[in-house]
C-alpha cells in the first residue's frame, strides 16, 4: 500500500490537495478527485474499448470538459466540486486510453504493412 501511496500521485502528477480528495474515516485517498476519475476512466476505457467504437473526434471531444473545468479553476475564482471533477476525469481517462490503444494499433498495422 505504501508503494501506491508514494508512486500513484507521481505517475498522475497529482497535487494531492486534501480539499479536493475523497476520504474515508479521515483517511485521504492518494489521488485528488480528478485524478481518481482519470484512473477509473483508464480501467473502464480498456474494458469499453472492446464493446464500443466511436470516431476519433468523439474521444477528443471527451477530453474537453476536463480541460475547461480544470482550466477555469486554475485561471479564475471558479471552484469545481468533487463530483464534477471525478466525472470529467473519468471521461478524460476513457478518451485518453482509447486514443492510446487506437494509436498503438494504427502504428502496429502501419509497421506490419511497411516494406522494411
Amino acid at each position: 500500500m505504501l508503494f501506491i501511496n508514494k508512486w500513484l500521485p507521481i505517475v498522475f502528477g497529482c497535487h494531492q490537495n486534501k480539499n479536493r480528495s475523497f476520504h474515508y474515516h479521515n483517511h485521504y485517498f492518494p489521488l485528488c478527485a480528478r485524478c481518481t476519475g482519470e484512473l477509473i476512466g483508464l480501467f473502464l476505457g480498456i474494458v469499453l474499448y472492446f464493446y464500443f467504437q466511436f470516431p476519433y473526434f468523439i474521444y477528443i471531444l471527451g477530453m474537453i470538459p476536463l480541460i475547461i473545468d480544470g482550466g477555469l479553476q486554475l485561471l479564475t475564482s471558479y471552484q469545481s466540486n468533487n463530483i464534477k471533477r471525478v466525472i470529467t476525469g473519468s471521461v478524460f481517462g476513457i478518451s485518453l486510453i482509447t486514443l492510446f490503444i487506437k494509436s498503438c494499433i494504427f502504428i502496429y498495422l502501419l509497421g506490419k504493412n511497411s516494406s522494411f
